[in-house]
């Protein structure tokens, strides 16, 4: 009773086909797969640009430690 048989997934399977229709179900697993690329090119992206700005954010730091550095040593 818990699971379903061949002949349920047939029922739902000509449910979907006649609410969405045979053409829609390839444009829209297309546009999920379109979807997937483009979530994935923008972590790809978020990964190269967070790295520089930690390089940058460091040099920043290691700058300002310095003017501490000289400020001491002067004053």
């Amino acid at each position: 009773m818990g699971t379903f048989s061949i002949w349920h997934w047939i029922i739902v399977l000509l449910v979907v086909l006649l609410l969405f229709g045979a053409g829609k179900i390839p444009r829209l697993m297309g546009d999920v797969a379109k979807g997937v690329k483009a979530f994935k090119k923008g972590l790809a992206e978020d990964d190269e640009s967070g790295t520089g700005g930690d390089s940058k954010r460091i040099e920043g730091e290691n700058a300002t430690a310095e003017r501490k550095k000289d400020e001491a040593a002067s004053g």
